[in-house]
Parts: C-alpha cells; sequence; structure tokens
C-alpha cells in the first residue's frame, strides 16, 4: 500500500519537469511519452505560467506532429494568449487528425466568436449537433444558447434550452436558465406543455413545478401558479423562491393576507431584502394596517438607506392616519435628496393643506408642475388650494397656463369660472361657465364640489339645466 501518494506524485513531477528542462535545452534526456506532455502543459497552466505551457505543447507536437490532443492543448493556450487565428490553425489541423473530439468545437467556437465571426460559430455548432449524442450534444446545446444570448437571439436561446431538457428533462442547469429565458421571450404556453411533460414523468421535480408555476403566472393564472407553487414547496419546504413568487401572485389577486404570509416566510428561509420588507409594507399598507406597514418600510429603508421611496411610503401611511406633522417629517428626508420629485412634492402639499400652511403648499405644487408641466395634477391641485385660501390675485394666469399646457384640458375652463365666481366677477364666470358646459357638461360636478355656494346664482341654475336638457351631464 503506498503511504503518500501526494508526496509520490510531486515526485514523478518533479522528474517529469527535470527531462522537460533538458529536452528544451538539448541536453540528453529520457524519452518523454504523450501523456507525460500533457502533464506537463497541464502543470504550467495550473501555475499561470502560460509561456511555458505553450513551450511544453510547442515541443511535444516536434515530438509527436500527429498528436490532436497536444494539439488542441496547443490551441487552447493560443486562445488564453489572444492569439485567435493561430489557434484555429492548430485546430484545423487537430481536426485532420481526429474530428470527433468536442474539444475542436469547443474551441473553435471560442476562436471564432472572439474575431467576431459568429455566424460561422454558429454553424458550426449546429453541425455538431449532427454529430454527438448524450452529454456531448448537452454540452453543444449549452455552448450554443450562449452564442445566441451574446448575439441577441432570445427566442433560440429558449429553444436550445427547450432541447435540453427534451434530452435530458432533469437537467438542473437547463431548468434553472429556461425559467428565466420564458419570462424574457413570453414563451409560457410553451414553457406550460414543456413543464408539464416533465412533471408527468418525474413528479418530484420542484424546478419543474416551479416554472410551470412561473410560466402560469407569466400568463396572469395565478390561481394555477400558486398550485403549481404549493406542489413545489411540498417537495422542498425551503424552495425560498416560491413562497417569493406566490407572494407578488396573491397580491395581484389583491390577498394581501395571503401574500404577506408567503412573503415572511422568504424572510425565514433567506437573508432580510429590502423589496421583501417593502412588498410586506405594501399589503399592510393596503389593508390599512398603517403601522405594520411602516415597521417594514422602515425595515427596508435600513437596508438601503439610500432610497428616499421609504420614507415617502412612511410619510404617506401617516399622511393616512392625519397624522400630518409626523408625514411631513419623513417627506422632508425624501425631498433633501429628491427635490423635485413630482410624488414627494404633490403628497408634501396635500400634508401642508391640511395644516392650512397654502403658501408652502403652493410651493411644493409649483414643484409638481415644473416636473411634469403636461400633467393635470399638479395644477389641479395648486388651483384647489389657490381657492380654498382665496389666494386669487395670480389664480386665473395659472389656470389659463395649466389648460395651455395641457391640451386644453376642459377643467381648466372649470377653473376659470369658479376663481371669477370666487373674486367676484360674476359676469365673466359666467361667460367661462358656458364655455366649460359647451365642452365638457359633465365636469359641472368638479365646479360643484369646490363651490357648492355657486347653485345659489339663478343664472348658473339655467345654464346647467339647458345643458341637461340638451346633453346627458
Amino acid at each position: 500500500m503506498q503511504k503518500n501518494p501526494s508526496r509520490s506524485n510531486n515526485d514523478e513531477m518533479r522528474e517529469l519537469l527535470r527531462q522537460f528542462e533538458n529536452l528544451k535545452n538539448g541536453r540528453s534526456h529520457s524519452f518523454l511519452e504523450e501523456e507525460s506532455f500533457e502533464r506537463i502543459i497541464n502543470y504550467f497552466d495550473e501555475k499561470e505560467d502560460l509561456v511555458s505551457s505553450l513551450q511544453a505543447a510547442e515541443l511535444g507536437i516536434e515530438i509527436y506532429p500527429y498528436s490532436s490532443l497536444l494539439l488542441i492543448k496547443k490551441a487552447d493556450l493560443l486562445l488564453a494568449t489572444r492569439q485567435y487565428k493561430a489557434a484555429l490553425t492548430a485546430l484545423e489541423k487537430a481536426e485532420l487528425l481526429d474530428s470527433n473530439d468536442i474539444n475542436l468545437f469547443i474551441l473553435k467556437t471560442d476562436a471564432y466568436l472572439a474575431l467576431d465571426q459568429h455566424e460561422n460559430a454558429i454553424q458550426l455548432l449546429e453541425e455538431g449537433l449532427d454529430m454527438f449524442e448524450g452529454e456531448e450534444r448537452i454540452e453543444l446545446l449549452f455552448e450554443l444558447s450562449d452564442v445566441y444570448d451574446d448575439y441577441e437571439e432570445f427566442d433560440k436561446v429558449f429553444e436550445c434550452l427547450k432541447l435540453i431538457l427534451e434530452q435530458e428533462p432533469m437537467n438542473e442547469e437547463a431548468l434553472y436558465k429556461i425559467c428565466f429565458w420564458t419570462d424574457f421571450t413570453g414563451r409560457n404556453e410553451e414553457s406550460i406543455k414543456l413543464h408539464q411533460n416533465i412533471i408527468n414523468d418525474y413528479p418530484y421535480s420542484e424546478l419543474a413545478w416551479f416554472n410551470l408555476g412561473a410560466a402560469y403566472q407569466g400568463l396572469k393564472l395565478y390561481e394555477k401558479s400558486i398550485d403549481a407553487y404549493m406542489y413545489c414547496i411540498a417537495i422542498d419546504e425551503k424552495f425560498d423562491y416560491a413562497y417569493r413568487n406566490m407572494g407578488d401572485a396573491y397580491i395581484r389577486m389583491r390577498k394581501y393576507k395571503e401574500a404577506v404570509e408567503m412573503l415572511e416566510k422568504v424572510l425565514e428561509l433567506s437573508r432580510p431584502e429590502e423589496v421583501i420588507h417593502e412588498a410586506i409594507g405594501c399589503c399592510f399598507d393596503r389593508m390599512g394596517q398603517y403601522a405594520q406597514a411602516r415597521f417594514h418600510y422602515r425595515k427596508a429603508s435600513h437596508l438601503n438607506t439610500n432610497d428616499t421611496r421609504f420614507h415617502y411610503k412612511i410619510a404617506c401611511t401617516y399622511i393616512n392616519e392625519a397624522q400630518y406633522e409626523a408625514g411631513i417629517k419623513h417627506l422632508n428626508i425624501a425631498l433633501k435628496s429628491n427635490r423635485l420629485n413630482p410624488e414627494y412634492n404633490l403628497t408634501m402639499g396635500i400634508a401642508l393643506v391640511e395644516l392650512k400652511q397654502y403658501a408652502q403648499a403652493i410651493e411644493h405644487y409649483a414643484n409638481v408642475i415644473k416636473a411634469r408641466p403636461k400633467s393635470a395634477k399638479g395644477w389641479s391641485s395648486m388651483l384647489d388650494c389657490m381657492l380654498l385660501a382665496d389666494i386669487l390675485d395670480n389664480a386665473d394666469e395659472y389656470a389659463m397656463a395649466a389648460y395651455e399646457a395641457t391640451a386644453g384640458k376642459p377643467i381648466f375652463l372649470f377653473y376659470r369660472a369658479a376663481i371669477c365666481f370666487a373674486s367676484g366677477k360674476t359676469k365673466q364666470g359666467i361667460t367661462h361657465l358656458e364655455l366649460a358646459m359647451s365642452k365638457a357638461p359633465r365636469l359641472i360636478k368638479n365646479l360643484i364640489q369646490l363651490m357648492p355656494k355657486i347653485l345659489q346664482n339663478p343664472q348658473v341654475v339655467d345654464i346647467i339645466a339647458r345643458y341637461k336638457k340638451s346633453k346627458s351631464i
């Protein structure tokens, strides 16, 4: 029994290296076999001494000119040193000696891609698919899928992975990859059929069940996707991505309580992630459980201190509870790094209006308009605030600017009417109201909501009645 095989191997390697040095320097030497050259090449390659490794390959080829193995080794080293054309020449010589070595196809593909000859690479690999079977064919299909990926022929990536799974249904790498490419290419129906076939033969493949669920989810068939994920976690109860996707599916179905259960399971099984805490926070938000929503938004914020959205979401929970000052505190934090964010400014305006801080609210609404001048929301919020606060000096100018910026939305004609009535300019108000009603009579509800007392004006009532008879309001 050999007591120390490692030491014996080291001694053998030292002797081979000594003989190689003698041979290289023209000194007397023992006979080196082809396999010995392969070992020497590998030794230098592992030491990242590519120069010596290439010398060994060239010297070996001088002694064994018909060795396809040494030619392939040399080509591999030439590729590593970016000598792509020389590598192709070596591979063509090797091909004359042994055209059935799969390494020829892999290395020639690498050379073609390095020379930006992807058509040649694809043609070579497709030819290889007809020559090889079993594991070697699968290796070529993976190689071909990578080539298609590099050159953005994404549907063909999916087809390669599909072929792999039809040949080897439990190939784990292909099962993982096809899930992504199904979603990316939108080929959910094909994925469903493929994985149903796999499950028929391998009912305990948790990856196949997961991929089936993901494909159903891609088609918005959420109940079917959840059923598939349930089978997945029945096989592997620690499959955290199944719980994650179920959480998303339940959110899409507005089943927030069930979504929380699934997402909390994700937190148990994997490291904390801001996206999971954010999703749980959103669920509690939708259920009106604002304190719990804040808890998870804060967790998300601690995991990503640079994302101001979480302070904004916390602020919204406070505002929903009429805790406006607390909401403003978090909005100020959010606005420090994103001063013109329209959502933040709009929400700040709403909170300030509730606290009757109208001038400050108008400043924030102005930021909304600056960021989104074509959106009606910022303009209407500012005009509402002006009317509520009786700040009317420039209000009509803003209403005119809003009408022009929003490509003539009739709502701003009603705002002009409201501003005139509020300013005591009844005649002008009637004129604007007539024009507004001629364009969008249904929007009179907005004016009445803004100024209920307007219905005390007989002329206004007459205009409304006239349009009510001629058009359905």
